[in-house]
């Protein structure tokens, strides 16, 4: 296989704020008394009401918002390439090595082999492989949980009590960390001779330990550079595609790598970088269709290769019509968000929200007519009305796929 790519991240007067949910209770401004001026009665002002339909206009013409640019990524996505073929390809060449990585670590038993398995169920998730084999791996644990008090005694090598404690926490077992107590001397701290077990240390996470071994050039260039990419964003708080394209990397040049689960690594993390292109360009080609572009002003932002990002931590390929779905759901949120904090009236934001409370754009459509009567720019309802339109429209596709997935008793 070729190298692996990636495309491509508050005074006043009491004053209460009154919601029509529950969402929000009222709250109140400021809970200072209104102040008062012994011998200095208040000047009164006369105010006069007025329904000048000229000035209303101007007003809404001259509404102020900030323009946002469009998306760097454009609608390059729209005409990327996808070769299905390849797609279909790679599934069939990972379908038949499927069988062969299996038998690695099923072939024997013993507390040693299972120790080993283990070691291979960690390869497995950093390697973003884990999903192919998840009834395997929740078998092996299950039964090695029952061995673990055996499979510990007298093991004094950081590294592999650091990955078995790893892999049991990770898999919901409940694993004392007190296994690390071994690994400290009569003053509390850690042993002097664990500073230089790099690989032990980088399992085991210590920070200044770390950050000592890349200082002083005491380890190999690939575990330096994982080790720094550990400081920067540990692998328990990272995506796992994101862990396993770094990981393929560092496993590659690995002395005693098994080359027939680097190249199901390789093939597994091709496939999954080509599902995302489709996802990409189907969802780019939505929103093209949806044409904001031309539809509403330039006061929302424009992310949707950044919120489909966002989705992978659901990285399977099972997960396909999830993440698409997601991200449409974060692209209506912006829009709605976006329209209420930067570019909508108050009022107009009050009729959103008993439009989306009552599920009906007539309500929307109806109330809006009754705001803007007075004789507002025709365009700025439009505008409005294209964006409720637009949500309602996500919520009663939303409602096609669960029944489709799961059937009307949705």
């Amino acid at each position: 296989m070729g190298a692996i790519t990636v495309f491509g991240p508050k005074l006043g007067s009491k004053l209460s704020i009154h919601c029509h949910t529950n969402t929000f209770p009222s709250c109140r401004l400021s809970s200072f008394p209104p102040m008062s001026f012994p011998g200095k009665p208040p000047k009164l002002v006369p105010l006069k009401a007025t329904t000048n339909t000229l000035a209303s206009k101007d007003k809404e013409k001259n509404r102020k918002f900030k323009k946002l640019a469009p998306s760097e990524w454009g609608h390059q996505f729209v005409d990327a390439h996808v070769d299905v073929s390849e797609i279909d390809s790679l599934g069939r060449e990972i379908k038949a090595l499927k069988p062969k990585v299996e038998d690695l670590f099923l072939s024997s038993s013993g507390v040693n082999s299972t120790k080993k398995n283990i070691f291979f169920i960690y390869l497995l998730v950093s390697l973003g492989l884990a999903y192919h084999f998840e009834a395997e791996i929740e078998e092996n644990l299950k039964e090695g949980f029952q061995m673990i008090e055996e499979m510990l005694s007298g093991e004094d090598d950081l590294h592999t009590v650091s990955i078995i404690f790893w892999v049991f926490r990770t898999y919901g077992h409940n694993v004392s960390s007190d296994v690390f107590r071994r690994f400290k001397g009569d003053n509390g701290k850690f042993k002097e001779y664990l500073t230089e077990d790099a690989k032990g240390i980088l399992s085991f996470f210590a920070m200044s330990c770390l950050e000592t071994l890349v200082a002083t050039g005491t380890c190999q260039p690939h575990l330096s550079r994982r080790i720094q990419n550990a400081l920067g964003q540990p692998q328990h708080k990272n995506a796992e595609i994101l862990v396993a394209r770094e990981y393929i990397r560092f496993y590659e040049q690995e002395e005693d790598s098994d080359k027939t689960l680097l190249k199901f690594s390789k093939l597994n993390f091709k496939f999954l970088q080509l599902q995302y292109l489709q996802e990409l360009k189907d969802l780019s080609k939505w929103y093209k269709e949806k044409e904001f572009e031309s539809k509403l002003p330039p006061y929302y932002r424009d992310r949707l290769v950044e919120l489909h990002l966002v989705t992978l931590p659901f990285f399977e390929p099972k997960y396909s019509r999830v993440r698409i779905m997601v991200t449409k759901l974060f692209v209506v949120q912006i829009i709605l968000d976006d329209t209420c904090d930067r570019y909508a009236s108050l009022r107009e934001v009050e009729s959103l929200g008993n439009a989306i409370e009552r599920y009906s754009i007539y309500t929307y459509w109806k109330s809006l007519n009754k705001v803007y009567r007075s004789g507002m720019d025709g365009d700025y309802i439009h505008y409005l009305k294209y964006g409720v339109k637009f949500i309602f429209e996500y919520f009663q596709e939303f409602e096609r796929e669960l029944v489709a997935k799961v059937g009307d008793t949705v």
